[in-house]
């Protein structure tokens, strides 16, 4: 599974060889580009592509269903309504957890409707048990949120994508906040998954790479409610600075620690349990820090993607991890297939590199109205999103990210500081 990638071309040309004649129907159908271009203003293909969500409406990563979907369906909107030769058909399923399962049947009706990608899933541990079944089906699957660092080496014939970077880049942000922040002993509570152990592997290597000691880590199974265990071992090291590894479990987790006597300033956190908690935890987080993927979003997005939502008849959203990335993706699926002048997923694939800026020739652009234009026009255009620049490399992964900082202030609620 972790064998190195080679060039994104033989990823493309291993796909293609590895889908059948029943998955080609899966995936979409193709058209081709007019060819009319060169100025005209008659769209270069007339496509419309079938796109699935696989976000969390249920589970453990629940709060973050809402940012993701709002930035998914805000793009959708205005991708149709550029109306430059792409129109989307989006077809919405739950992810759950790997708890749950939830994915297991919303997989099933995603393919079954036919979607030649999906934007997905949130959690790497569900992407890790879907990933194989998209590839053999040649399905294109991109996430706004999947940080492994296992997906950078993963044999996936070039049809994985994500708009977040990797843990490595996170843990190391963390690892060092800590440090700089003067702690020379730390804690660690870590969710047994993907995410977590990878994030608990880099926080580890940086922090102890500055002269610190990590002096415990333990770690708890997603679907676990019961956490006095871990905080018992945390605090029998009283260490300098507790790490907190997690998704919605931090509501439990927080006031344990806190009672132990361990106050909240003592707390780094992390993308899947940084949030506004308000009175949901019954403790202070005054003094908390944590960090996500991202740059500080503009307020022309937020006030987009609020507008979307409530118009959806939603309340309106309250925080906005991820909902950049999760809009992103599908902006650049949407410009890739019209690249192609196709919505087969490996023809979609092909072009995901060239559109994020990866040619290098590439013509800079930030909505799907003008980067579509440029394409139309028989240019090459290059993606830069409100998660930032993207720029995918060879493996799918961003090549650059910026990492938030954000502390708590005495109302649960989180500040940007960097």
């Amino acid at each position: 599974m972790n064998a190195l990638k080679g060039s994104r071309t033989a990823k493309v040309f291993a796909g293609i060889a590895l889908i059948s004649a029943s998955a080609i129907v899966i995936a979409g159908c193709s058209s081709t580009p007019s060819s009319e271009s060169g100025g005209s203003d008659k769209p270069a293909a007339d496509l419309t592509l079938k796109l699935g969500s696989l976000l969390p409406q249920t589970g453990s990563l629940a709060f973050l269903g809402p940012p993701m979907e709002s930035g998914v369906g805000l793009a959708v909107q205005e991708v149709n309504e550029a109306a430059a030769g792409v129109t989307i058909d989006l077809t919405a399923e739950d992810e759950g957890d790997t708890d749950t399962k939830a994915y297991e049947t919303s997989i099933t009706k995603l393919q079954g409707a036919g979607v030649s990608a999906i934007v997905g899933a949130a959690a790497s541990g569900v992407s890790k048990l879907i990933l194989d079944g998209n590839v053999s089906a040649g399905i294109l699957q991109i996430s706004a949120s999947n940080t492994s660092p296992d997906f950078t080496t993963w044999d996936d014939s070039g049809l994985y994508f994500r708009t977040a970077p990797s843990d490595l880049l996170q843990g190391e942000v963390l690892g060092n906040l800590i440090a700089e922040d003067g702690a020379k002993s730390l804690g660690i509570i870590y969710q047994n998954d993907a995410y977590g152990t990878g994030l608990n592997d880099a926080i580890t290597t940086t922090f102890e790479g500055t002269g610190g000691e990590v002096v415990e880590s333990v770690s708890f199974n997603v679907g676990d409610a019961q956490f006095d265990a871990q905080v018992e071992s945390i605090k029998a090291q009283n260490p300098d600075a507790v790490a907190i590894v997690s998704f919605d479990q931090f509501k439990t987790i927080a006031p344990l620690l806190v009672n132990a006597g361990i106050s909240a300033d003592k707390f780094y956190m992390v993308d899947g349990n940084l949030s506004d908690y308000g009175s949901e935890i019954p403790v202070s987080l005054e003094g908390a820090q944590g960090t996500k993927a991202g740059p500080a979003l503009a307020d022309d997005f937020t006030t987009r993607l609020q507008d979307y939502r409530t118009g959806e008849g939603n309340p309106e959203v309250k925080d906005f991890t991820y909902a950049a990335e999760a809009y992103d993706a599908v902006i650049l699926v949407a410009l890739a297939s019209l690249a192609a002048g196709s919505t087969e997923g490996a023809d979609i694939a092909a072009k995901m590199q060239e559109v994020s800026g990866g040619s290098g020739d590439g013509k800079k652009c930030t909505s799907f109205a003008e980067c579509a234009k440029i394409i139309n026009d028989g240019g090459v255009a290059d993606y830069d999103g409100y998660s930032g620049d993207i720029t995918f490399d060879e493996a799918g992964d961003p090549q650059g990210a910026s990492i938030g900082i954000y502390k708590y202030g005495a109302d649960n609620m989180i500040t940007r500081t960097n």
